[in-house]
């Protein structure tokens, strides 16, 4: 086992243990898979350890006839001429009434849990969440968004039990034809 598939094994390990003693984060009411799939770039999280120094962090889903969600996760490590990472987690929609329940596979059998806690509803920024408030992710179709955008989600994410002192601000850097 290499040591990115060691790192990705620990991650998922990690995020699939313990118990958490906080109420259940309330999922958004309705998730049309059709509009949330494609690229949202990752604005902010609480970074899990292959995150810690990612720079242009995207994440992009794409529906599969048999309904579970392919999922391409890409970085640059390092700095924005890092070398590429890009990982293939395998989505699974859990709540098919309301769809904003999933759960993420890295590796065999494990998989993490990935609420949609927050979607604005112009599909154009979205929040997943974890019940044990160890991660979140911020992502956006755009790679920026405004400050007051940024401190309302901050804001959501601290009202729902997040320590915000946590945060990791992921730097994106595009030439416009790479957008």
């Amino acid at each position: 086992m290499n040591i990115s598939n060691l790192s990705v094994l620990l991650i998922v390990l990690f995020m699939t243990g313990c118990a958490h003693s906080l109420p259940p984060l309330k999922t958004v009411d309705r998730v049309d898979l059709n509009r949330y799939m494609g690229p949202w770039y990752v604005i902010a999280c609480i970074p899990t350890l292959i995150e810690t120094k990612a720079y242009n962090a995207v994440e992009e889903y794409r529906l599969l006839p048999n309904g579970t969600i392919d999922t391409i996760f890409t970085f640059n490590q390092g700095g924005f001429d890092g070398p590429k990472k890009k990982y293939n987690p395998r989505g699974f929609v859990i709540d098919t009434v309301n769809n904003s329940t999933w759960k993420m596979r890295f590796i065999w059998p494990f998989k993490a849990e990935f609420l949609i806690i927050y979607l604005s509803p112009d599909y154009s920024q979205t929040i997943i969440g974890r019940n044990k408030r160890d991660y979140f992710w911020i992502q956006a179709r755009t790679p920026e968004i405004s400050e007051a955008d940024y401190q309302r989600l901050l804001g959501i994410l601290a009202d729902k039990g997040y320590d915000i002192s946590k945060v990791r601000k992921v730097p994106q850097s595009w030439p416009d034809s790479d957008r």
